[in-house]
């Protein structure tokens, strides 16, 4: 065996980075493993990708609501809902009014995991103006008398919010009746404490998409890396 430790340096390879290493050449090993699962890649980045534009928009959708639900918790005084032309002041405003409903173009219907019933009727003498009334589970029926006096949201019926994206198309559906575009709804109940899980849910989606949007700037930099690598 060598003693002198000069002759053991001596007799190893040397290269740039001292004696012992080679580092003129791609290392074989390297070479040898298997290449990244680009298409498995992709596939996830595109699943991340659709995810945070969903959650975006359900974020935008309930961003009414949840601006509604940090409104001031006392109602404003409206009055008669008859003569009442509301204007951009009132529009996702807490109000509380009085008025008869009318027969005509009113249409019925429930929500899925909900026991409650609905109504949907115009303002009798103001067909611009439509009022939803909450019937609690067993007192829907023929002998159902709708109130007279409402507090609620009230909202231009086009931005009234998600659960009520499809209202006006089932009002033509069923009534034949069309409403107008500056047509006007009061969501009878519908308080600003009330409407506190639009907040919880559009903290929940933003950060939904904040999650997905940072898992697919670190796929992106990491592939970045190894192509310079």
């Amino acid at each position: 065996m060598p003693t002198d430790p000069t002759s053991t340096l001596e007799s190893l390879p040397r290269g740039p980075g001292g004696p012992g290493l080679d580092l003129t050449g791609p290392d074989p090993e390297l070479l040898a493993l298997p290449a990244p699962p680009r298409q498995e890649r992709t596939v996830t980045v595109v699943l991340m990708a659709v995810t945070a534009i969903a959650a975006l928009w359900m974020a935008i959708a309930l961003l009414g609501e949840a601006r509604y639900a940090l409104s001031p918790g006392r109602p404003a005084d409206v009055g008669d809902l008859a003569p009442l032309r509301p204007t951009e002041d009132l529009a996702n405003r807490y109000v509380r009014a009085a008025g008869l409903l009318g027969t005509r173009s009113a249409i019925r219907y429930g929500r899925a995991a909900e026991g409650d019933s609905f109504r949907l009727a115009p303002v009798a003498g103001n067909p611009g103006l439509w009022v939803e009334i909450r019937v609690p589970e067993g007192f829907e029926g023929p002998r159902f008398v709708p109130p007279s006096t409402f507090a609620g949201r009230l909202v231009p019926f086009r931005s009234a919010g998600i659960r009520h994206a499809r209202l006006a198309a089932e009002v033509e559906e069923q009534t034949g009746t069309a409403v107008t575009d500056d047509a006007w709804l009061l969501i009878d109940g519908s308080s600003p404490r009330a409407s506190r899980w639009a907040v919880a849910l559009v903290a929940l989606f933003l950060g939904f998409a904040g999650w997905n949007l940072f898992g697919i700037a670190r796929v992106l930099h990491r592939v970045r890396d190894a192509k310079q690598a």
